[in-house]
């Protein structure tokens, strides 16, 4: 009678029990072996549950940093904190009263530097002026050359002081004759041999008057009727007159320093 095969099957397994040989089958493995391949092999399920990990974690301190408050005075008691809330309104009043203060003198200040340059021009100004009155400095403006041609009877000194006096009251500015005398206010005009002498300066016709102010007024002074020209033409003179844009007055006179005597009448 032929063996039965589960007979045999389990006559196998229990001789392999009885022998003590190894199985083929591998034990379980422990949690702690387990955790070590989570680690190192991370499943893709672990990596997206780490990652979210992360992401809580880091909204969480993101969080608790914004809502940080500053509780410097959490611990004042009301009455401190009225004291400290007086002690800022004082501060505060007193550096608004200091930039007050500030500010009224920068404004001050302003206005001296403002006055004391509008001075300094004006005085520069009327010095300038007296300069070219007094004949101390070369003059370029407009103005008027006249030229005054005598033929057989000579010119009057007199003619020539009236044609000054007119073109003073007209504005004239500086005067030169001839290209080498300056006029100034106490010049001294008298009849010579030939001529007439200026300042003690011989000159002869013809008469060569350069004037600096505005030209049509200064050549109205001369043309007017009853005025130098026709003084000039009653004696039978040529008055020649050019208004011009620009005329140079180079001639000046030398700087007189003041002699002061002393109370003793000695210098």
């Amino acid at each position: 009678m032929p063996d039965d095969p589960e007979l045999s099957k389990d006559d196998e397994s229990a001789e392999t029990l009885d022998t003590g040989e190894p199985s083929s089958r591998q034990p379980p493995a422990s949690g702690r072996q387990r955790l070590i391949a989570a680690l190192f092999r991370p499943s893709r399920a672990q990596a997206v549950v780490a990652v979210l990990l992360a992401l809580v974690a880091f909204a969480t301190i993101t969080q608790v940093r914004t809502n940080r408050v500053d509780d410097t005075y959490s611990g004042y008691r009301e009455q401190d904190l009225i004291d400290v809330l007086t002690g800022l309104a004082g501060t505060t009043q007193r550096a608004r009263a200091e930039i007050t203060r500030l500010e009224r003198t920068r404004d001050n200040l302003q206005s001296d530097t403002n006055a004391h340059s509008a001075a300094l021009a004006q005085a520069q100004t009327e010095a300038d002026t007296l300069s070219i009155l007094a004949g101390l400095v070369p003059v370029t403006g407009p103005g008027i050359r006249v030229t005054v041609t005598e033929t057989d009877t000579a010119i009057g000194v007199n003619s020539m002081i009236d044609t000054i006096q007119e073109l003073r009251t007209a504005g004239a500015e500086a005067i030169q004759f001839n290209g080498q005398v300056r006029l100034i206010a106490q010049s001294a005009i008298e009849d010579g041999v030939g001529g007439i002498v200026i300042d003690g300066q011989q000159l002869s016709a013809p008469y060569v008057i350069d004037v600096i102010g505005e030209p049509s007024t200064l050549a109205g002074a001369i043309t007017f009727p009853g005025g130098p020209r026709q003084q000039f033409e009653e004696v039978d003179a040529n008055v020649e007159i050019q208004e011009l844009k620009s005329l140079d007055i180079e001639s000046i006179r030398e700087a007189v320093q003041p002699d002061f005597a002393q109370p003793d009448g000695s210098q």
